[in-house]
């Protein structure tokens, strides 16, 4: 009796056991499809409207987690004002968002991964990514599965491409090539040191930016990468470029990270300028420098707290009013892009039709409201680019001031 109650007491252990084990396979591979997904406020939908779902895959982990989490800010605060003021109406029909988001570490693979798995559980017409990589691993099948692409890069090529089904958000990078050089080697000197991201972004900048420089009648003396997902420590890579005696380092890639490579370029005695691309902002890289004092030189994008859009104050306010923080550009122009789809979505008469959409986004530029008007988009190209006017600025003395660029 005591032999058969024993065996049975075995037999239910090793069933939790292999219960556990299950549920803890299960996890894993509900991880690797992906990453954990979040939603924005679920809308209060009463009877006879309906819930449009909007897909965003970015980065909400690792060292460009502070980039991902206010590039979907912008999107959050967009879809949380449309719902709460009533949502929207197509032919008497009132829809309503739901933002749905993934974590893709700020890889392409799971972009991919994360925008079949939106479009298979969510039937997500629109998807959004801020990063060149995961962008065009979309492209590869988006209009095959018939979704949009909202493109937070200004990488040129995924504009170029072709791609009938992709919008990009903000202006394209080869308007600051010269510009930037023109103010590094004006103010600095003619040899130039690069040390940007080692994503696809940061190549593809630095493969537009060392030929132009060298037009121009620079030299560059060091070309490397630096990959923020492995490398937290720069002073090798930092020394090294450094060695060669550069007027300018070339640097960029999410604010904090590149923040830190400037700050160690301080730090080991460096006293040339910065030309800092596009995804950093010079006012959230202040808040790891301590100051702007140590970015002196440094010439990059307006901040968008130093910007004068109709509609750029009251985004401020309410921003900081829901976040504890001023936003950036990537928070304000996710934030127009989401109005200017709702507006698109109402002149196509269709929240499903990706083709109608994309056809209707000048209509929806023209619709948007100056109050909504955060950035002033005067219109979208042929091929799918937002033109909005470049913005440049400089740090000089320890202060942002604005850099005029000729039209």
């Amino acid at each position: 009796m005591r032999i058969l109650k024993l065996s049975a007491l075995l037999l239910v252990m090793a069933a939790l056991f292999v219960m556990a084990g299950c549920i803890d396979n299960n996890s894993t591979q509900t991880s690797s499809e992906g990453g954990s997904e979040t939603q924005s406020e679920a809308p209060e939908v009463e009877e006879g409207e309906e819930v449009v779902n909007i897909g965003y895959s970015g980065p909400l982990s690792g060292p460009a987690a502070y980039y991902g989490e206010r590039t979907l800010n912008g999107l959050t605060l967009a879809v949380e004002e449309i719902n709460n003021n009533g949502g929207f109406e197509i032919d008497g029909q009132t829809y309503k968002y739901n933002l749905v988001s993934l974590d893709d570490k700020y890889l392409p693979n799971e972009t991919a991964a994360n925008a079949k798995r939106l479009l298979q559980e969510n039937d997500t017409p629109i998807i959004f990514s801020p990063h060149s990589g995961g962008i065009k691993a979309m492209q590869v099948f988006n209009e095959q599965e018939n979704f949009l692409i909202g493109a937070y890069t200004s990488e040129p090529a995924v504009t170029e491409a072709g791609n009938k089904l992709t919008v990009r958000i903000p202006p394209s990078y080869d308007g600051y090539l010269d510009p930037f050089t023109n103010y590094a080697m004006e103010n600095h000197g003619k040899k130039m040191a690069a040390l940007p991201t080692a994503s696809q972004y940061g190549k593809d900048w630095t493969e537009a930016l060392v030929p132009y420089w060298e037009e121009q009648g620079g030299e560059v003396v060091y070309n490397s990468s630096i990959d923020f997902s492995k490398d937290t420590d720069f002073f090798t890579l930092v020394t090294n470029a450094l060695k060669e005696n550069p007027d300018v380092l070339f640097i960029g890639g999410p604010s904090e990270p590149t923040a830190k490579v400037a700050k160690q370029a301080r730090e080991l005695g460096f006293e040339g300028g910065f030309i800092v691309m596009d995804q950093a902002k010079l006012d959230e890289m202040k808040s790891v420098t301590g100051s702007f004092e140590q970015l002196n030189g440094s010439i990059g994008v307006t901040p968008l707290t130093y910007s004068d859009y109709p509609g750029t104050d009251a985004f401020i306010e309410k921003y900081n009013e829901k976040y504890g923080e001023d936003p950036g550009s990537e928070a304000g122009y996710h934030y127009v892009a989401m109005n200017v789809f709702m507006e698109a979505m109402k002149a196509a008469g269709s929240v499903d039709d990706p083709e109608a959409i994309r056809a209707h986004m000048q209509d929806g530029l023209d619709a948007l409201p100056e109050e909504k008007q955060v950035y002033t988009v005067d219109e979208i190209g042929e091929n799918g680019g937002f033109s909005t006017a470049l913005r440049l600025a400089a740090v000089e003395n320890g202060e942002i001031v604005t850099i005029d660029v000729e039209e």
